[in-house]
């Protein structure tokens, strides 16, 4: 099992970026596919963007070309750089993690997770 800390959330105005941080620790995320999933009020939780052990990615087309995952193994960080964010982006965004993993956007696809950090963008 290992352990998730997500940060970097926040408040911006629409067409503002953030990056997303995710510290794993417990052990070593060379061996694990990563995602970052979103909730935001009263939806369901949804698939952003995943990394596979190998560094193929996958994104949603409702952020493709303007969030980018990432992954340092040297770190154990997980990243998740969000660019021209939107009033629609406000959500929870959580960090997940499946040992030996592929890329998915399904939360069935992940075991462990963070506990969340807040983004709101305002228009």
């Amino acid at each position: 099992e290992v352990q998730l800390v997500e940060s970097g959330g926040g408040s911006v105005q629409a067409g503002g970026s953030l990056r997303l941080s995710c510290v794993a620790s417990g052990s070593t995320l060379n061996n694990y596919g990563m995602g970052w999933f979103r909730q935001a009020s009263g939806k369901e939780r949804e698939g952003v963007a995943c990394i596979s052990m190998n560094g193929g990615t996958a994104y949603p087309a409702s952020v493709k070309g303007r969030f980018t995952i990432s992954k340092d193994n040297a770190k154990n960080t997980l990243y998740l750089q969000m660019d021209s964010l939107k009033p629609e982006d406000t959500a929870m965004y959580y960090c997940a993690a499946k040992l030996f993993g592929l890329c998915g956007l399904n939360t069935r696809n992940f075991d462990d997770w963070g506990r969340g950090t807040q983004v709101t963008v305002s228009s």
